[in-house]
Parts: C-alpha cells; structure tokens; sequence
C-alpha cells in the first residue's frame, strides 16, 4: 500500500486536567464525576449530541439500573434517569426505562452546561501524542480544522477504545475466530395504535416464520428484539441486525448503514401486514449512528471474564457492581445460532434478583499506559462478560470511576496505578456509588 507523510502545525486550544474522548454515558458521567470535583474538564464528542447510542444511535431502552434490589448504577446513573423521568412528565405513556431521544439529548445538555463541562460537538479526536506510556496531548479535528489539546489526565470513552490503541494499548476483539456481535441500524415510527396491538397478543417473533415463507424479509433473522413505545403513538425500533459490521472500519460501517436502511421497508410490511396496531406504521427516521454492541476490548491490567460473571466476584478494587444477564446477539442468522443465544441468555448466565459481580478498577487501566483510563463497552473484559457490562447502566458505572480516578491522580500528581484504592471509594460513595463491599 503506498502511504504519504503528511505535516502540520496544530494549535493548542486548550490545557486541562482533564482531557475526554467520547460523550456518551460513560464519557459523560466521567466528565460530570471529574468537574464536580474541580478539575477543569474538555470533551471531544464527534456527534451533533451527547449520549451516543441512547441519543445519536435511536436504541429506544436503557437495560437494568439495578439488580431488583439494589440501584447498581447508582451516582451519576441515577441523575440521568431522575432528570429523564422529570422531562418525561407524569403524562408520559411510556415504561421508565424507554428513551425519547430528544428528551434525552436535554438532559445530558443540561447537565454537562450547568455543570461547566467545557465541550464540543462535531469533534473528532483523530490522534494522541506521547512520551513513550505517558499522554500528552489529544489531536482532534473540528470545522474550524485541527487544534490540540493538552491534559494531565486522559479517558478514553469512545466505545470502539481509539484513543487507547493510537496510545499503545494491546487489545482483543471479537472470538478466536474473530467473530462479533452484530450490530443494529435503530430507527424511529409513528402511527402506532398501542392499545390495539397489547389487546391482540401477537408478538411480532411468532409471526416471524409466516413472514419468512412469504418472503418478506431477505435476511431470515430470528433474533427479533422488536419495537419499544418511546411516545404518545410512536415506538422505537430495536429491529434488524447487521451480521458482520466491523465498527472500527468506516468501509464496514458504511455498507452495513446503507443495507440497514434499505432493509427497513421490509420490517415496515412485516409490522403493517402481520402485527395488530401497526397498519399506519410510519417511519420517522433512523439512527446517525449503527447501534454497535461489541468492537475492542481494550486489555487492562485485569481481564474480567465470564467465570467472575458466574461466582458473583468480588474484588477489593472494585469501584461497582453490576447483573445484566451475559447478552451475546448471536454471530450468524439460523435457528441453531437462535436457539444457543436463547439458551444462554435465559438459562445459563443470567442472575436472580439480588445478584451481582464486582467490577475491578484494574479493568479500566489500560496496559503500557500511565495516565490514561478506559471506560464504556471497550473495558478489560473478555468477549462474553462485555456482552454484560456494555449497556447504558454499566457504562455510568465505569464512566464515573474514570472520572474520580483521573481526578484523585491530578490532586496526587500520580500515575492510574499509584491512587489508593480506599481513597476513590469514599469518593465514588460520596457520589451515591453503589460498593457494599468497600470500606
């Protein structure tokens, strides 16, 4: 492959404590966790929005906040979904875990601006500089072109782990065979007749077969995740999976969101022809973002795996705890693929209320790094506990830890590996951390 050395000077906007690749809930509770503590804070969101996939990408539901006793993703996590409710309004038609994106978009506006977060859309952090495992600065690209940011303290919470592999960071991705998850193209429609769909009792999966025979669909998918109510008579679309989507390719990226587009009047035929309630179906829109459930994991000096998963671990640095049932959308669509996932997600590594396992610190310190941290779906795990920890919940969980952990080694002047332990406990407490296990 031919390749061009490209030079140029860059100016440095900023120098902070702080410096955040990512605005999505881990980025965001991170920055939220960090500033209220008094660091000076920057985060470098490439999107028009905060919030990532909740906002940008249309996934119409958080997954659990808690364990059926305990509030897991308490802090930060707990804010969010307050201020979301409070937007929603008591006349809001909808379950308390679904997202109306543009309220959403609100909530996260209004906390990082009152918080004095400094931000910015349509900022794109495309390189890091630095003095062998130490970072230095973040290069980043806007419209008014490339600037640099210096910081003393870097989180990387960009889901696919950039800015820890443009650092060095070793990471996995994928099974031995390379394998990933599929990812999904959400979308959004109205016209949707809700009382008249829950009296009929169709589910959309048991008409999935009929659909199949009569050729509605050009994928035979039988992973149907379905609609989510988000409004009055509009419903979020948790539909169609994009088998093979490699997050970390834009080429990948581009033809997956051109085929998830196309394939979206097959599933508004199948909802207006087979399911009661949705004969008007129409669609509003689909996300700007693919819905991406797995790309990098990032190796940290702690590798948290599946049998953590299935002895509800605890460790000593643990900075929380979590319990969404090990959720791998399988890699391939066939009834044999179907049937393992349904299997495992309901039978085998899925907890009873009260069960949880710990997740360690050392999960969010990336290795041949001293001053960058790691958080969101791109943490030190292996392949079938990140299909846990990935959602929404989890990600507030690991966002806020990074945060109080960059912020504890700027008031040291430390390394990630030098804070004390007890001491980011009582800060992540302080904060309404859930850490039964801490001191």
């Amino acid at each position: 492959m031919n390749s061009i050395t490209y030079q140029k000077q860059v100016p440095v906007r900023l120098q902070v404590d702080i410096f955040i690749a990512g605005g999505g809930p881990a980025g965001i509770a991170a920055a939220l966790a960090a500033v209220r503590e008094g660091r000076s804070v920057f985060l470098a969101e490439g999107q028009a929005c905060l919030g990532g996939m909740g906002t940008a990408g249309l996934v119409p539901a958080f997954m659990t906040f808690g364990d059926g006793v305990n509030f897991l993703a308490d802090g930060i996590g707990r804010e969010v979904l307050d201020q979301l409710t409070r937007e929603k309004g008591t006349q809001h038609p909808t379950h308390v875990n679904s997202i109306p994106a543009e309220l959403l978009k609100r909530v996260y506006d209004r906390m990082l601006v009152q918080s004095g977060v400094q931000f910015s859309f349509h900022t794109q952090v495309v390189d890091i500089l630095c003095n062998g495992s130490h970072l230095e600065t973040a290069v980043c690209n806007g419209k008014s072109g490339f600037f640099a940011v210096k910081a003393k303290q870097f989180i990387d919470a960009t889901g696919d782990g950039d800015l820890s592999v443009w650092a060095g960071a070793p990471f996995e991705k994928g099974d031995k065979d390379g394998n990933m998850m599929p990812g999904t193209l959400c979308s959004l429609w109205a016209g949707v007749d809700f009382d008249h769909y829950a009296a009929s009792g169709i589910s959309p999966r048991s008409k999935l077969q009929e659909a199949f025979d009569k050729g509605v669909f050009s994928v035979h998918d039988r992973h149907h995740p379905g609609m989510w109510r988000v409004g009055k008579q509009v419903t979020g679309g948790n539909i169609g999976h994009a088998f093979g989507v490699d997050a970390t390719d834009e080429r990948s990226l581009t033809k997956f969101l051109l085929e998830g587009r196309e394939r979206l009047t097959e599933f508004e035929r199948f909802y207006r022809e087979y399911i009661p309630g949705f004969q008007n179906l129409e669609l509003v829109g689909s996300g700007a973002l693919m819905g991406i459930r797995e790309s990098r994991r990032i190796l940290g000096d702690y590798v948290l795996n599946v049998e953590d998963f299935r002895k509800r671990a605890v460790f000593a640095d643990e900075i929380g705890r979590y319990c969404y049932p090990v959720d791998i959308h399988p890699y391939r669509p066939s009834t044999e693929t179907y049937a393992a996932f349904e299997k495992e997600y309901h039978e085998t590594l899925r907890y009873q209320q009260g069960e949880s396992y710990g997740i360690p610190y050392r999960c969010l310190t990336p290795q041949k790094t001293d001053n960058l941290l790691v958080s969101g779906r791109c943490i030190s795990t292996d392949q079938k506990i990140q299909g846990s920890v990935r959602v929404m919940p989890g990600c507030y969980i690991t966002g806020q830890a990074a945060g109080m952990a960059a912020v504890l080694c700027c008031e040291q002047n430390c390394d990630t590996r030098s804070i004390a332990i007890p001491a980011l406990h009582r800060r992540l407490k302080k904060i309404g951390a859930f850490l039964p296990n801490a001191e």
